[in-house]
């Protein structure tokens, strides 16, 4: 992703191939949230007006940086771990054999890939924290920049949720699935503190 152009990487998106697809959209949506809270973080420091802010928002345009480089490298990762649930799906299964490697190598697959969007959503969690704790000393003018952040984060959770739950569905694996639908219930959670928070300040 970091090599690619913008425009690169949204026709890959739009193309043939199965990845990019919707993981790596939810982590660009966390990627972009965590821009604008920077950008707002640097439309507020060194003016007079928001100094007793100051320490924060140098603060939070750290943290902010941070979360958007992993979410950019989340986006790939994404679609490096589709890869290998495809890869996975190819093997050989005409012996009894091969069809239970094949069905281990599956499952195996489907824990990975969906690890990454349980980290997504997240990652997206921690941006909207940022995005909350800036929002009493943002500069006025650039309001609408924190909920759009906010509206980015949650959608980011959305996405990587479906993700999460569409490698669930697939899974045979008793604990993990247990473990994926509580995970499930906290990304429900964070969306919920999204939602109220884009209403606040809306």
């Amino acid at each position: 992703m970091r090599e690619q152009s913008l425009g690169d990487w949204l026709d890959s998106l739009a193309s043939g191939a199965p990845a990019p697809g919707g993981g790596a959209v939810a982590a660009m949506h966390a990627a972009m949230a965590a821009g604008l809270v920077s950008m707002v973080c640097e439309l507020t420091v060194g003016r007079p007006k928001y100094a007793e802010h100051e320490a924060t928002m140098r603060a939070v345009l750290t943290e902010a940086g941070d979360r958007r480089r992993e979410a950019v490298e989340l986006a790939d990762a994404d679609a490096k771990a589709f890869t290998g649930v495809t890869e996975a799906y190819r093997l050989p299964k005409g012996t009894d054999e091969e069809k239970a490697a094949r069905t281990a190598a599956i499952q195996q697959a489907l824990v990975g890939a969906a690890a990454v969007p349980v980290r997504t959503a997240t990652l997206a969690g921690e941006i909207l924290e940022l995005a909350m704790r800036i929002r009493a000393g943002a500069n006025v003018n650039v309001l609408s920049d924190v909920a759009v952040a906010a509206v980015s984060a949650r959608a980011a959770m959305q996405a990587a949720a479906v993700n999460v739950e569409v490698n669930r569905a697939a899974m045979t694996d008793v604990v993990a699935r247990a473990r994926l639908e509580a995970e499930l219930a906290s990304i429900g959670d964070r969306i919920a503190v999204a939602e109220k928070f884009i209403e606040e300040l809306a």
